[in-house]
């Protein structure tokens, strides 16, 4: 501000002599480009996109930044005039009101030319600020070293803080205009149009789960559950697997990667081993049995096809974490390091009751997969990518007539069904009818259990239970138990049908 509004009252000469350092700001900065904007308003649209009134130090000026930027998004003319009736008109700059200190910083005004790179200063700078207010966070709270708050948890606490900072240039949460939010939901509609199969979100690589669910929604938390032996760990894989392989990436204007098709992928692997996870993989592309693989019982053809299968996935974007018990804070470090260092659009999670959660919900279990199923819907918000969390269902299922899965089989917690945006249930009525084959071939219900393994050999269910954003229903697939793999049917006498 000018010499006037900096003058301060003298400080007692003890206090006086002490070292003071001021928080990083240029007010000359912030002066030239206001009076860029309320000379040509055009100078507001070349910084609108990166700098918000939050990243101004003065408060005054933080204020006419924002009336301004009202004026001009709704087609009128921000200049001194227009700009002072919503502003006190009693404030005062040093010697002058507001209404003659903005007449002032249009008469001062720097050519438009410069208004991007004043912009980009007055920016970084309140970067710098809000890394010192981290830093002195991260120092007060090490020097106190309260209980509840171990050092690993700190390290996660300034990690998650630095990240935001990094991603978005703040590092706190606040309200977006509904005008943001329109813009990002045409944004949105207008990727899907140009993008192959027309899908809203990333693509499964299963036809008719994207039509019922628009592909993997961003910052959507999917539940995938079933009983053992239904296949979800290798409908995931598969999945994973897809979009991993479909990953076309695209150069952004600031040198970043964006995926124009398919993506990054990062697998949390909590039961498997990354090797038995690989194998299923290799198994499913290569279509040579994934226990032939382990028994090593394979010819030279079969072979030469898991070495160029093999080469060919070195290439692939997909990332395993196979550390078991993980809890809920270290898996959103990692997943926030993927996404700084490779990226990362979509990630995946084996499964949910095998993941820890804080000391303090220790004691009871449904607390705690409540905590962790917040916790991934949070994260999927943080990182803007779908997260698929698999989940196991409770036993009720096998003592019913009827095993199809239900909501309320969700194991140990409401919250799995309360936080999840799409509940997938895996079903294979060819595991329970096999189990249901009379011993002997001469029993008059043999000739019935054959018809019924015949009508249902092959096929998978994938009840969609609950979604946010689209209709529930069944899919039906076709599943290869001994390629563990799932894919779209050939029959089209299969459709699929809503609830």
């Amino acid at each position: 501000m000018n010499d006037a509004a900096r003058k301060l009252a003298p400080l007692p000469k003890d206090q006086a002599d002490q070292h003071y350092r001021e928080a990083p700001n240029n007010l000359e900065a912030e002066q030239a480009l206001l009076g860029a904007i309320l000379v040509n308003n055009d100078a507001f649209y070349r910084v609108s996109d990166f700098l918000k009134p939050v990243h101004l130090y003065e408060p005054l000026h933080r204020k006419i930044f924002e009336v301004a930027g009202e004026i001009i998004r709704m087609g009128k003319t921000a200049n001194p005039v227009t700009v002072k009736t919503f502003l006190k008109a009693d404030d005062k700059v040093g010697d002058l009101t507001v209404a003659q200190y903005l007449a002032r910083l249009a008469a001062e005004a720097v050519s438009i030319i410069n208004a991007e790179d004043y912009g980009r200063a007055i920016y970084d700078l309140a970067l710098r600020r809000s890394l010192i207010t981290i830093g002195e966070d991260m120092v007060n709270i090490a020097f106190d070293a309260p209980l509840d708050m171990p050092p690993q948890s700190q390290i996660e606490d300034a990690e998650r803080r630095l990240f935001e900072l990094a991603e978005t240039g703040r590092y706190d949460g606040g309200f977006q205009s509904f005008n943001d939010a329109v813009a990002l939901a045409i944004d949105m509609a207008g990727q899907a149009f140009e993008r192959d199969g027309h899908l809203s979100g990333i693509s499964t690589g299963i036809h008719s789960l994207d039509g019922k669910m628009g592909g993997l929604q961003r910052s959507d938390l999917i539940i995938l559950a079933g009983r053992p032996g239904m296949g979800k760990t290798s409908l995931a894989t598969n999945i994973a697997y897809n979009i991993a392989a479909s990953y076309e990436p695209e150069v952004q204007p600031d040198g970043s990667f964006k995926a124009r098709n398919g993506g990054v992928v990062g697998f949390y692997s909590l039961e498997m081993s990354s090797e038995q996870l690989a194998t299923r993989i290799i198994s499913e592309q290569t279509e040579v049995s994934s226990s032939k693989i382990r028994r090593g019982d394979i010819s030279e053809a079969d072979f030469e096809k898991l070495v160029a299968c093999s080469q060919m996935m070195q290439k692939v974007p997909l990332y395993i974490d196979q550390t078991g018990g993980i809890s809920i804070a270290q898996l959103a470090a990692r997943a926030r390091r993927l996404k700084r260092q490779r990226g990362l659009d979509v990630l995946v999670v084996d499964y949910v009751q095998l993941m820890s959660g804080s000391k303090k919900s220790g004691e009871n279990r449904v607390q705690e997969i409540t905590e962790i199923t917040t916790g991934l819907k949070a994260l999927g918000k943080e990182l803007n990518v779908p997260i698929i969390a698999l989940s196991q269902l409770s036993r009720a299922v096998e003592s019913r007539e009827d095993k199809r899965p239900q909501l309320s089989d969700l194991r140990e917690s409401g919250s799995i069904e309360q936080d999840a945006d799409v509940v997938l249930f895996v079903f294979r009525e060819e595991y329970y009818v096999k189990n249901m084959e009379p011993r002997d071939e001469l029993d008059p219900k043999y000739e019935e259990w054959k018809m019924q393994m015949e009508r249902v050999k092959g096929t998978a269910d994938v009840i969609i239970a609950k979604q946010r954003h689209g209709p529930t229903g069944t899919v039906k697939l076709a599943f290869q138990s001994e390629f563990t793999r799932f894919s779209d049917l050939a029959d089209p006498s299969f459709t699929q049908y809503e609830h």
